[in-house]
C-alpha cells in the first residue's frame, strides 16, 4: 500500500498504517502497533506516532521542554529509559492537547530523529516529503521591498496588510519584543484592522509582577513553555487566558500566540487573531509559520538598531552617542568646540559611606547622579560620565557662548539647591556638592588605546572645572566658577587669583550660593 501527502498549500494529513508497524534501536523493540499513524507536513519528513500503551521502552516524567507548532499545539518531552539503564534525553514527544489539525495524533508519541535506527511497516509504503511552495505578496514583499521600511511600526502594518493581501483574515496582529534598556522591558506594537493603526507601547520592568502579565500568553511563549493557539469558541483545559475572553466579547474566533526568535536564542511574541468564521486555517498559519524566520530577523535589526543608541545614550549621553552612531570611533576623532564645562563632586562620600552603609549608599549616589543628570539634560546639556561619585556635563555653546555659560550656571544653582533639601523639589536625601564650571575651548573625542575608547573633552577649561571643584571643597561653598562663565557683571563672592594644580596661569573666580561645610585638606 502506498501512501503520499497532498502536494497544494501548506498542509497536514494523518493516515493510519495497515498491519503491525515496529520501531527498533539496534535490537531493542521500542513500539510496536497495528494503529500506528502517520503525518505528513508540508516539508518536513513524514512522522509515525505510536499509541503509547504500545511503547515497549519505559519513559520518564515530562521533561521541562517544550516546543509549539500552530497546527498541532505544545508538545511536551519526555526521556527514553534503555533496558541497559542508559537514558535518551528528550527522545520522544506528544501532543495531549493537540489542536483540531492534529486531533488524530493526541496523545500518540513520536521518536526524534536518531532515536530509531528503524522503523519497519510492512506491507505499507511511506511517502516521500512534500516541498510546497511559499510564493504570493508576503514572500514576495519580505525578499524585495520589506528591507526599505526604516520603523518597527511601519513593518507592523506592512506585514498584517501582505498577510491580508495573501488571504490570511488577520484583524490583530500584535508583536513582543523585549530590549535593552535601563527603564522599560520592550516595546508591543500591537496593529488592529479595525482603524489600521499600530500602537506602540512600552512598558516598564514591573511588567514582571504585573498579574495581567503574569496570566498572558506574552508571557507563556516568551518563558519557553510553547505555544497558545484557541479557538475562541471552544473551552480548554489547560493554558486559557483572560484575553481570550476579550476577543471573544469582540467578535473574534481564532487566536495564536508563537514564539518569534531572535539569532541569539531571544524569545519575542508574535499574537495573531481573526473573527473569521472558523478561525485561521491550516494554510493561513503554514503561511506565517514558514515565513516567521525571515519576519524575526527585520524585528532583530530594528531591535539591534535601536539598542545601540539605547546603550550608547546610556553611557555615554545622547549627544556623544549620536556622534559615535554617526561613525565617530577612531582614536584621536573629534571636533574643537567652546564649551561651559561643569564637575560637580558629591561631599564627604567617603564618611557617608561608611556611615550608610553599602546599600543605602549606592541608593544615595543613585539619587545624586539622577538630580545631577536630570538639571543637566533639562538645561540642554549632557552628562559625559560619572567618574567615582563625580559628575562631568559639558554645555556646547555652538552659536550661543552667552546661553551656555548661562545654562551651565543655571544648573549648578539648581544642583546646589536641590541636593541640599530646598526649593520645590528637593532632593529625599539631602546631601552637600562641591561644583566647578569654566569656560573655554575643547576637544570632544575620542582618547584611549587602540581598542577601548573613551568620548570626552580635553582642555584646560575641564582641567580648571575639576580643580575649582576641588577649591570649593576647602573655601566654604558649594559652586566656584570662573569669571568668563559669569560675564562682565560678575555676582558672588571674589576670590584672590587662584593658584590650581596643573593649571600654568593664576585663575579668577568667585565663590557662589550658599555656604557649604569646609573639607579639611587631604
Amino acid at each position: 500500500m502506498n501512501l503520499h501527502a497532498p502536494t497544494d498549500a501548506y498542509s497536514i494529513d494523518i493516515q493510519p498504517l495497515p498491519g503491525q508497524v515496529v520501531a527498533r534501536r539496534g535490537d531493542i523493540v521500542l513500539a510496536a502497533s497495528t494503529r500506528a499513524r502517520v503525518m505528513y507536513e508540508t516539508r518536513l519528513p513524514p512522522t509515525v506516532y505510536f499509541p503509547p500503551e504500545d511503547v515497549r521502552v519505559e519513559l520518564s516524567e515530562p521533561t521541562e521542554l517544550q516546543t509549539f507548532c500552530p497546527f498541532k499545539g505544545t508538545a511536551s518531552y519526555r526521556d527514553v529509559i534503555l533496558p541497559d539503564g542508559a537514558r535518551l534525553k528528550n527522545a520522544v514527544w506528544s501532543y495531549e492537547d493537540a489542536l483540531p489539525e492534529a486531533a488524530g495524533i493526541r496523545g500518540h508519541l513520536g521518536f526524534m530523529p536518531g532515536v530509531c535506527t528503524n522503523i519497519d511497516t510492512g506491507d505499507a509504503t511511506i511517502g516521500g516529503t512534500t516541498t510546497g511552495n511559499i510564493s504570493g505578496p508576503l514572500a514576495d514583499w519580505l525578499l524585495a521591498d520589506a528591507a526599505r521600511i526604516g520603523t518597527p511600526e511601519d513593518f507592523t502594518r506592512t506585514f498584517a496588510h501582505k498577510l491580508r493581501e495573501q488571504g490570511v483574515p488577520v484583524t490583530r496582529l500584535g508583536v513582543m519584543i523585549w530590549s535593552l534598556h535601563p527603564q522599560i522591558i520592550g516595546k508591543n506594537f500591537v496593529w488592529t484592522a479595525e482603524d489600521d493603526e499600530v500602537s506602540t507601547f512600552a512598558p516598564t520592568y514591573e511588567m514582571h509582577d504585573n498579574p495581567a502579565f503574569l496570566k498572558s500568553p506574552l508571557r507563556y511563549v516568551s518563558e519557553g513553555l510553547g505555544g497558545v493557539r484557541q479557538k475562541i469558541d471552544a473551552d480548554y483545559r489547560h493554558n486559557s487566558f483572560p484575553i481570550i475572553e476579550d476577543l471573544r466579547k469582540k467578535g473574534a474566533t481564532d487566536y495564536v500566540a508563537m514564539p518569534l526568535t531572535f539569532s541569539d536564542g531571544q524569545r519575542n511574541v508574535l499574537t495573531l487573531s481573526t473573527d473569521a468564521p472558523g478561525g485561521f486555517t491550516t494554510a493561513d498559519l503554514g503561511l506565517v509559520f514558514e515565513c516567521a524566520p525571515a519576519v524575526s530577523r527585520f524585528y532583530e535589526v530594528f531591535t539591534l538598531r535601536e539598542n545601540a543608541r539605547t546603550l550608547l545614550e546610556t553611557y555615554v549621553g545622547k549627544r556623544t552617542g549620536e556622534r559615535v552612531l554617526e561613525g565617530r570611533i577612531r582614536r584621536g576623532e573629534g571636533d574643537e568646540i567652546d564649551a561651559a564645562i561643569m564637575f560637580c563632586d558629591l561631599r564627604s562620600s567617603t564618611a557617608l559611606q561608611e556611615q550608610l552603609g553599602r546599600d543605602a549608599y549606592i541608593n544615595h549616589l543613585n539619587e545624586f547622579f539622577e538630580v545631577t543628570s536630570d538639571i543637566v539634560r533639562d538645561n540642554d546639556g549632557e552628562v559625559l560620565k560619572f567618574i567615582g561619585d563625580a559628575v562631568l556635563a559639558v554645555f556646547p555653546a555652538d552659536h550661543d557662548a552667552d546661553g551656555a555659560r548661562a545654562r551651565a550656571l543655571q544648573s549648578a544653582e539648581a544642583i546646589a539647591e536641590r541636593l541640599a533639601g530646598a526649593g520645590a523639589d528637593p532632593c529625599t536625601h539631602p546631601c552637600d556638592c562641591a561644583i566647578g564650571l569654566a569656560y573655554g575651548r575643547v576637544t570632544y573625542g575620542n582618547v584611549g588605546s587602540r581598542d577601548r575608547l573613551d568620548f570626552t573633552v580635553i582642555g584646560q577649561a575641564a582641567n580648571i572645572a575639576a580643580r575649582l571643584s576641588d577649591h570649593a571643597k576647602k573655601a566654604g561653598t558649594r559652586i566656584v566658577a570662573t569669571r568668563n562663565v559669569l560675564g562682565d557683571s560678575p555676582e558672588g563672592r571674589p576670590l584672590d587669583d587662584l593658584a590650581l594644580r596643573n593649571v600654568s596661569r593664576r585663575v579668577e573666580a568667585y565663590a557662589l550660593g550658599a555656604n557649604a561645610p569646609v573639607e579639611p585638606a587631604t
